[in-house]
């Protein structure tokens, strides 16, 4: 569920070639959409380019006319928490994940969806039961410590790319959440930027490394045992 990353100033490695940021904005060109495919216009014959115009004309079509997401806003809850990673730019602050800790001591790592039947999340239940959904099918099932005792080490619960919050609309409210960690421009894409989730006891690193990247933001969250740590990851350079 992770795809490599790196910020927009170095740009992004596919095999030997460095491609600069891709942001959700540039989906809305033409020539954005092609750079994400891996396809040069230059190079592109003018029948298949008026083709593969005609599919992105189609695409960006049922995007504008699908569902937002809207405001995520929820009631404070005792014995609730919730940490959101959401991207600021000019236009605003953009949810694209967020971790809930339920009162008796559950975790769950939610990504805002338009479509409800989506659902995609992952899971951490207390008798040890990690699971990730999509759809209402499980893509990964695995059994890990019980979180009825004392927590030990560390254990992940993934680490997410893919982001796209502003074109699905989904809009974050800071004062919903427990804590926020705010993401600047040009580290989080559709192609770029991995979000790391882990739960982490006290003096021990988190587990999810990524291979040639690099930290840009970590934040631990201290409320409760084990702590919450989320990392944004991209890419070092070369």
């Amino acid at each position: 569920m992770s795809r490599s990353a790196l910020n927009g100033y170095t740009g992004w490695r596919r095999g030997n070639v460095m491609q600069d940021f891709i942001s959700e904005d540039d989906l809305q060109t033409l020539e954005g959409w092609l750079r994400y495919q891996s396809l040069d216009a230059a190079t592109i014959a003018l029948e298949e380019l008026e083709a593969l115009r005609r599919v992105f004309d189609e695409g960006r079509g049922r995007s504008l006319a699908g569902p937002k997401v809207g405001l995520m806003k929820y009631k404070p809850a005792p014995g609730k928490y919730r940490y959101a990673v959401a991207v600021r730019d000019d236009s605003g602050l953009w949810l694209t994940l967020w971790v809930t800790r339920s009162p008796n001591g559950e975790f769950f790592v939610m990504l805002p969806r338009a479509d409800p039947k989506w659902n995609v999340h992952t899971s951490y239940h207390r008798d040890g039961r990690l699971h990730m959904k999509s759809y209402g099918h499980k893509a990964v099932e695995t059994n890990c410590q019980p979180l009825t005792g004392v927590f030990r080490g560390t254990q992940s619960l993934g680490a997410y790319g893919g982001h796209g919050p502003k074109g699905i609309g989904a809009t974050c409210d800071p004062l919903a959440f427990s804590g926020v960690v705010e993401v600047a421009p040009g580290v989080l894409g559709p192609i770029h930027g991995t979000v790391a989730v882990d739960l982490v006891e006290p003096g021990c690193e988190p587990t999810t490394v990524l291979s040639f990247d690099k930290i840009v933001r970590r934040e631990i969250f201290r409320d409760f045992l084990p702590w919450v740590v989320i990392t944004i990851w991209t890419q070092a350079n070369q």
